[in-house]
Parts: structure tokens; sequence; C-alpha cells
């Protein structure tokens, strides 16, 4: 049980609508409470209008495609104040503060429609957005990035398959023939960078095609017709995009003014674009310092040993994830669920000779490290398994807000691991997570600076990978400039991970002084579970109960109400 907190209880009392960026017209056909324009208080027509929200905020499909021509989303970004008007009429300030935090998500969710309108406009500028097939599970709630509706997640269905799902994946791939040809007359940007590394984006799609329909058997000649000509017009509209690429000159970074909107409006970041960067620098610093006194603690130690054969591979990967779950069962730290340590272990992947990407040189050398990274596969069991009693909350939040909360945690659960002993008795891994930070701190300034169109994406790739320990980054392989494409196509994620690290100590240092003795990690992390996957700014406010200055001046919040 949480103890009540003053702010908390003023946080209810002086709570207004917070309706910063939504106005707009009545709505048609909703709520009668909030379509006249009376004010309502009831939670009950939040929920109703985050469902009617939901199936606004898909474009329209015609003919199995979803419609992103210029009509149509001049037609939907009209509408849009409809949605923002009826949230406007919902005065939440009487809620429990878990509910007043469902308000803000939705709210966050409308700014973020509003500003791919108005700024990302990816199915004008990124050819990207356009890829639809996936041949791989992401670790997130949804994949990162922009991307169109109409998603077919290959991995998602088990081999041999069966008639329903060669079916279901059928009808789906039968869409993007359609959807590319749509995007030749959409894709009117000027953006050079995000053009030209979203043909690279365009080809993954076109080898995950190839690879699923050499899976197929002769039973499934339908099926591996309609694989081809999905790969055709892929390889097709990869060609076309080459064809324009000498055309595009254009920066595709958002500039700092729009960046510190998206980061108050739709990320719930309470930061700005300068601030980032000082605290970027500073944890980059951090870690490199602490890097060279780990490395003078350890050097009598022999180096680690890097994993060299599929059978060592096996052998080490389960080990540690025995290791794993066996110390935080030993140690009281987390509440540990049954659906955990299954979830970790098929996520180990198989063993590859090289050249290795930079979170294989970590994984290679001690693979407990990123088993706690893997704190995501929690998560994602957590969702399926213990859906949220809020609906708002139940399935994944648009616009990647999640990350702030998903990413960070991750990344701060491996040092508070390291802060609870599991690494005590293998100390070179504690460079490893030092490591790991410094990686994250460096790609987040070059994303910082890509926004401010400071650098360009190859400038902020070279950034980065100077910037990590031991040349593991390698301008050789495609991670640091894939990362760094996400990054400038997501505002926000690249920031999420050092950021939602800094929330999840904030929120614990808060319940510290407010249990004083009574505080245990464990009951911690069940507090922060509970909140869901919604943004970590959100997750503090919830958890602890505190509307913080930093948090009212990101909601808008004054002592006399909402502005």
């Amino acid at each position: 049980m949480r103890t009540p907190h003053i702010s908390q209880i003023l946080g209810c009392v002086l709570l207004l609508v917070a309706a910063a960026g939504c106005g707009g017209g009545a709505a048609d056909g909703k709520s009668r409470s909030t379509a006249s324009g009376d004010r309502s208080t009831r939670y009950e027509d939040l929920t109703a209008l985050f469902s009617d929200w939901r199936e606004f905020q898909k474009p329209k499909f015609v003919q199995g495609v979803p419609d992103y021509t210029p009509a149509a989303m001049t037609a939907q970004q009209g509408d849009l104040a409809e949605y923002k008007s009826r949230l406007a009429a919902i005065d939440p300030s009487g809620w429990p503060v878990e509910r007043q935090v469902d308000y803000y998500i939705v709210r966050a969710e409308m700014n973020g429609l509003d500003f791919d309108h108005r700024v990302l406009k990816p199915w004008v500028n990124n050819p990207a957005f356009y890829v639809t097939v996936f041949g791989a599970e992401s670790d997130q709630p949804a994949r990162e990035g922009p991307f169109a509706s109409g998603a077919v997640e290959l991995w998602q269905y088990r081999r041999p398959l069966s008639a329903g799902d060669a079916a279901a994946i059928d009808s789906g791939l039968r869409g993007v023939p359609g959807l590319l040809a749509q995007a030749r007359e959409n894709l009117t940007g000027n953006q050079k960078d995000i053009w030209n590394y979203g043909i690279g984006s365009l080809k993954g799609q076109s080898a995950d095609l190839r690879q699923f329909a050499s899976e197929l058997t002769d039973a499934q000649s339908g099926l591996a017709a309609t694989v081809e000509k999905a790969r055709e017009a892929t390889d097709q509209f990869v060609a076309w995009t080459e064809s324009q690429a000498a055309s595009k000159t254009g920066r595709s970074g958002i500039g700092v003014d729009n960046y510190n909107w998206y980061l108050k409006n739709v990320q719930l970041v309470p930061y700005s674009w300068h601030d980032l960067v000082t605290i970027m620098e500073t944890e980059l610093a951090r870690s490199w310092a602490f890097l060279a006194l780990e490395e003078v603690r350890n050097q009598r130690l022999p180096p680690l040993p890097i994993v060299s054969s599929a059978a060592e591979h096996s052998r080490r990967f389960n080990a540690a994830v025995t290791d794993y779950m066996a110390y935080l069962k030993s140690h009281d730290i987390l509440t540990i669920k049954g659906y955990m340590e299954p979830r970790l272990r098929a996520r180990i992947g198989a063993y590859s000779a090289g050249p290795r990407e930079f979170f294989t040189e970590v994984d290679y050398r001690d693979p407990m490290v990123m088993r706690t990274h893997g704190f995501h596969w929690f998560d994602k069991g957590q969702m399926a398994e213990e859906p949220s009693a809020s609906p708002i909350r139940r399935g994944p939040l648009l616009y990647n807000i999640f990350n702030t909360r998903t990413e960070g945690l991750a990344t701060e659960w491996e040092e508070m691991m390291m802060g609870a002993g599991l690494f005590d008795a293998r100390p070179r891994a504690r460079e490893l997570i030092l490591i790991l930070l410094a990686e994250r701190a460096a790609r987040a300034l070059g994303d910082l600076k890509m926004q401010s169109n400071e650098f360009t994406l190859d400038q902020a790739a070279e950034f980065a990978s100077v910037n990590t320990p031991r040349n593991w980054l390698s301008l050789e392989g495609n991670l640091v400039r894939g990362e760094q494409h996400l990054y400038l196509q997501q505002p926000g994620y690249g920031i999420s991970y050092v950021i939602g690290k800094l929330e999840v100590e904030k929120t614990m240092a808060a319940r510290q002084r407010q249990l004083g003795k009574a505080f245990s990690i464990r009951a911690f992390m069940d507090e922060y579970l509970a909140a869901g996957q919604i943004p970590a700014s959100l997750v503090r406010w919830q958890v602890t109960g505190e509307l913080t200055s930093d948090l009212k001046a990101m909601m808008d919040i004054r002592d006399g109400g909402a502005q």
C-alpha cells in the first residue's frame, strides 16, 4: 500500500484539465456528455473516447491498402480537432492519480498524431514508413519507429504453417504491392538522410520475404505466389527510391523547437534538448571515468573469455539464465512470475562466428549482462499474461511513448543488478555495464545533434563509434547507422535509455524518502511494474503520488489549474 503524500492530495484537488494542444469543435455522434460541450467528470467518458480515438487514429483501408494519400491525411488532420475537443471537455482533477495518468496518456497520443501531421509527415518523407513485413520479433511492446498500418509479423506464425495462418499471411501480403504503388505518389519529401537510409530498410523487407518463401512447401503454391508478388513490388520500389535519392538534398532533423515540443507533449519527458545534451555529456564522461577505475581494479584478472562455438554458446547462455534467475529468487529483489524464465531463455538465440556487432561483443564476453537488459521479455510477458485493469494501458501505447519506461528500466536494471551484487563474483562484467552506458550516452548525443541539424546521420554514427569504448561500435558494422536511423525517424527514442534510467532512480529515491526503513526493492519493483508500460515520468507520479514542479511544468499545470 502506497503511503499518501500531501502533493498527491493537492494534485487531486488542484489538477484541472490540462488541455494543452487540445482544442477544436464538437464531435459528431460521440458521447452525449462531451459532444454537447458539457463538462464531464466521468472516467467512463475517457475510456469511451479512448476506444473511439484508437479507431480514428488508424488510416482508412481502401481495397486492402491503408490510405495515406494527401486527401486522406488532410481529412484526418482536420477531424483530429473533434477528438481533442472531447478530451478537453473531460475534467480529471477529482480522479485518483492512476486515472489522471490515463488522461495524460490519451492526450499524449493525440499530440503524437498532431505532430505527425504538422512536422514528421512520415508518409511524405520516409520510405521506411512503408515497410510492413517483419521477420523478427521486437523486444518492445510495439515495433520501434513509425510504420504504416497493416504489418505482417512473420515471426508470429509457427512452422509448418497451418491453413489458417497461411491464409492470414496471404491476406496481409496482398496489400503490399498496392501500398508501395501508393507510396510513390505520397513520397514527395526532400529529407536526404531519412530517404537514403530508408532504402536499406526496404531491402530488409525483400530479404525477409525471400527467406520466408524458402520455408514454404509445395502445397503452399498460392501463398508462394503472393509472397513473390510482394517481393517483386518491394524490389521495384527499392529501385525507384534509389533513382530518386540524388534529388534529395534537405536536412532530416526536426529542429530544437519542434524537438522540445515533442518531448513535452508526446514523449512526456520533463527535459529540454539543451538539458539532454548536458545530461548525456555527463553520463558519457562518468561512464568512461568509472570504466578506467574498474580496469585498474581488475588489471590482475584475465580477460573475459569470448564464446567461440555453438556448444559453448548454448552452455554459457543457458547457464547465465539459470544463475540470473536463481539470484533474483534468492535475494528477494523481484517478484518472480512463471512466464519470466521461459521467455528469457527462449530469446537466447544461436551462435554466430562473426563479425561481431557491439552487443555481441558484450554478450559473448559475459552473457549474464545482457540477460539483465532482457527485462524487456519480462515486460512482454506481463503485458500478455497480466493485462492492465485500465483499457488505456492494456496494449502498446502509440508513438513509442512507452520507451522511457521499457528501455529506461532495462538500462537501469543492469546497474541495479550490479549494485545488488549480481556481478561481485565476475568483476570484469562490471566493465561491460559501464561500456553499455557509454554507448547509450554517445549515441544519444549523436541523436540530439541530428535533430538539431548539427550532424548528418553519418556524423552521428561516427560520433557514437568514436565515443564508445574499445572500438566495439564499429563503423564497419550495420548497428551504429541502424540505431541512428531509428532515432532520426522517431524523435526521443535515442535518449530514452538514459533518461528512463534516471527517471527510475528519481522514483526509487522518492519512495525511499517516503517509506524510510520500510522501503524494499521488491516492493518498489512491484509498484513500478504495476503502473504498466507508460512514460516513465507518469510512472513516477503514480508510484510516488508527488506532482513535482518538473511534472507540473511539462503538463502545463499551475497552482490555479491547467493552462
